[in-house]
Formats: structure tokens, C-alpha cells, sequence
């Protein structure tokens, strides 16, 4: 049944439009609301900062749909719930001696959420969350049910997965899944910002998964490195080691939080202290809500070999940045070829920023971020804020065309559609 009452976004600064909330219970509840439906929209976890979800219609929550774990052992595949969160779905692989390859820093997130927006992890082998989709499960204008495969649908998927909720409501995801494997997790304070520019593909090669944090005006960041036990390689002379400095950095003293000053209980086990990988890769504990949400984020992605550049812009920056910002996090993205993918063709890095929730003075900064990146080449997180034109941000991906194509054959009446999508995709 639909519910009553203005839901907002996990972090506040967004509250929904929608007429009604529902909470289907099954699939088939979920079809007869969207057959019925003039305009509806998903939401997951709310953990988007822009109006990408909203709507004046109907709102489906896909939280009490019942989980589903499906494993094919001999695909190396799973198929989920698309409104399960990731720390559900990995909890349930590694239960069954299974893994994926990669998670985003908050487990919280759903997964239909996430590769919608093209959310990702870190890592230089590591693409996004997203391009571990092999198929989909889609409810259409109509309440119809469509099935994607990769074997069958291979380019049709690569526009479909990440579609900014604009093709139906997902109800189920088929994933790679790999055998389980353990990770160790180390963080050093203090590595110099001029070594990270000189030498990025160092530090960001360094861990399965890296992580550097820094408000690119103290000259300074901390780096986190979560290496793969059953792919330590051969030890090199300028690896880091836990009981010496690495490029100037030297190992932490203790636990740390992303956000200094933030006390690391919510954050997942550090000092090299092996564990199952679902329990290291993610910064945070799916069993901690890590702030209390008020704050705001924007993302840039950019060409990998942009690096120095673009840190080179933000330290020039960083007067600007550092009164507003909590945290900034760069981050290392394989390229796929999922069309509205920010790693889309490239291999990228990630700049990543946690904001105080001051909307006006953020977009004041972040505005004169993206004046010195988007020649750069960077995109704009789908899900977070942005000073860009929508013209400016479709003018970064070669099929946004095409995917303007895809909308209109799978929605022709504009039933998921929405301000957020009109503006970047005007009918007709």
C-alpha cells in the first residue's frame, strides 16, 4: 500500500515530490503498480544528492521485496534482489565461499542503485560496480517484465545497466562472482601531495585498492591500501612495508576515519589484520551508519593520465576547498564499456568530495572546480552535485546519443522520466 509523508534523501538536503510511496512485496505487486502508474521513479538508500529520483507520481521503494541469492557456481554468477544492499548480497556470497570483485566504501547502498549511477571502488584493475552486471530484470511502462543477458543482449545491456532509472525499475541483477579470497588493510599519514602527483601510478598501484584522502590545501594526505592475501606478487624495493615510511608517508599509529577528526569506530578493520573481503574493502561497517548524513558530495571522473594535472588545479584551489570540504578521496577506476559509464572507454581517476552542508557555498566551489577539470575531460557523478550544464555533462559520453535512443524505445511515453532526465535527455 502507499504510504503518506515527504521522504527525503539519506543526507537531507532532498526531499521527494512524490504523491504517494509504495512498498511492494513481490514482483508481481511491483508490476501492477507501474502498469497503473502516469510517472513513478525508484529509490534505494536515498545516498544521492541531487534530484536524480525524484518525481511528482508515484515513488517505489524496492526494500520489502523479498531477497533473493541465486548462485550458478558454474557461471561464476549471481542473481540478487536489485533493492538488496551490497553488505546483504556479501554477507550471502561469503556464506557460500564466493566473493565479488569490488565494493564501493559504504556497503549500505543497494545494488540497483549503485549500478544505475555508476558508483564504484578503487583500484587499478578495478572497474566500476556496474560493469560486474550480466544481466537485468526490467519492469516497463507497461508492467512488463524484460530480461537482458550479456550473451544474448551484449550491447543493449551496456546502455541498459547504467540508466539512470530511465529504461523501468530493475527488480533483479545477475553479477560476476569470484572464489572468496581475504584482504589486509594499511593506512600512512602524511604522504606529501607533490608525490602523489609525481608519482601517482606508484601509489595508486601499490593495493588491490587505494585510497588517498586530503583537503588539497594542508599539502598532505593519507593514503589506505588493502592488498589481496592470495595476490601479494613478488616484494618489490619501493613497496610500502607496515613498519616503514613509504614516499615520505609513515605507517599510522592507530585506526583512522576518512573525515580527521571522526572517531574510526564505524570504520572497517585497519593494521594489516587479514579478513574476508567484504569486511575490508568497503571503508565502513555495514553494521555503523558512518555520519549522520548531513553533509553533501560531488564526484569528478577523469582521465587517468589527467592526474597531475587535475591535482595540480585543486591545490591552486585549495584555499577555496579546504573551509567547505570534510574530506576529499581520489580513487582509481579501470575503463568498461558501458555507455553512460564516467569510466566509460578510459582508465580514470575518481576525485571524490565530502562538503559541509552549505549547498550554496559548495556549488560556489565546486563550480570553479569543474571550470579548471571538465576541459580535463572530467564527468560528473550521475548522483551527486554539479554546477555543469546538462549539455556539458551528456557532451562527455560518445553514445549519450545512443542512449537517448534506448530511452525512447523502452519508455515512448515518458513514464520514468523526470526534470533530471529531461534536462539531459530533451524528448525528441
Amino acid at each position: 500500500m502507499p504510504t503518506s509523508g515527504a521522504p527525503t534523501n539519506w543526507a537531507g538536503n532532498i526531499t521527494f515530490g512524490a504523491a504517494r510511496v509504495h512498498h511492494p512485496a513481490s514482483v508481481a505487486e511491483l508490476r501492477r503498480i507501474v502498469g497503473s502508474a502516469e510517472r513513478v521513479r525508484a529509490l534505494g538508500t536515498g545516498h544521492s544528492f541531487n534530484r536524480i529520483a525524484d518525481t511528482t507520481g508515484d515513488l517505489i521503494r524496492l526494500d520489502r521485496l523479498p531477497h533473493r541469492v541465486e548462485i550458478d557456481p558454474d557461471g561464476s554468477r549471481v542473481t540478487v534482489a536489485a533493492g538488496m544492499r551490497y553488505a546483504q548480497v556479501a554477507e550471502a556470497l561469503q556464506t557460500a565461499g564466493y566473493a565479488l570483485a569490488n565494493l564501493a566504501s559504504l556497503p549500505h547502498i543497494t545494488v540497483a542503485g549503485a549500478c544505475a549511477t555508476g558508483t564504484h571502488g578503487s583500484g587499478n584493475g578495478q572497474r566500476s560496480l556496474a560493469a560486474a552486471v550480466a544481466g537485468l530484470e526490467i519492469v516497463g511502462p507497461e508492467g512488463d517484465l524484460t530480461r537482458l543477458s550479456r550473451e544474448a543482449d551484449a550491447d543493449r545491456l551496456a546502455g541498459a545497466v547504467v540508466s539512470l532509472g530511465g529504461l523501468g525499475i530493475v527488480t533483479g541483477v545477475t553479477l560476476d562472482i569470484e572464489p572468496t579470497y581475504e584482504v589486509a588493510q594499511w593506512v600512512y599519514d602524511g604522504l606529501p601531495l607533490d608525490r602523489l602527483a609525481d608519482r601517482f601510478d606508484e601509489v595508486s598501484g601499490a593495493a588491490y585498492s587505494v585510497s588517498v584522502f586530503t583537503d588539497w590545501h594542508s599539502g598532505d594526505g593519507v593514503v589506505w591500501l588493502k592488498c589481496r592475501a592470495d595476490r601479494p606478487g613478488p616484494p618489490r624495493p619501493d613497496q610500502p612495508r607496515p613498519d616503514q615510511p613509504w614516499l615520505g608517508a609513515r605507517p599510522a599509529d592507530g585506526p583512522r576515519h576518512p573525515v580527521p577528526g571522526m572517531p574510526p569506530a564505524h570504520c572497517t578493520q585497519q593494521a594489516g589484520v587479514p579478513g574476508p573481503w567484504h569486511e575490508r574493502l568497503p571503508h565502513f561497517r555495514p553494521d555503523f551508519t558512518p555520519s549522520s548524513g548531513e553533509e553533501l558530495q560531488s564526484e569528478l571522473i577523469l582521465p587517468r593520465g589527467a592526474a597531475p594535472e587535475a591535482f595540480a588545479a585543486l591545490r591552486r584551489l585549495g584555499a577555496r576547498i579546504a573551509p567547505v570540504v570534510l574530506v576529499s578521496e581520489v580513487r582509481t577506476i579501470a575503463a568498461d564499456d558501458l555507455w553512460l559509464s564516467p569510466a566509460y572507454g578510459r582508465d580514470s581517476v575518481a576525485l571524490h568530495f565530502t562538503w559541509a552542508p552549505d549547498r550554496a557555498a559548495v556549488l560556489d566551489v565546486v563550480a570553479a572546480m569543474e571550470e579548471e577539470l571538465l576541459p580535463l575531460g572530467a564527468r560528473p557523478h550521475w548522483g551527486k552535485l554539479t554546477a555543469a550544464t546538462p549539455g556539458d555533462v551528456v557532451a562527455g559520453y560518445e553514445r549519450a546519443a545512443d542512449f537517448g535512443r534506448l530511452l525512447s524505445e523502452y519508455d515512448p511515453a515518458g513514464k520514468f522520466r523526470n526534470p533530471y532526465l529531461d534536462r539531459l535527455f530533451p524528448v525528441g
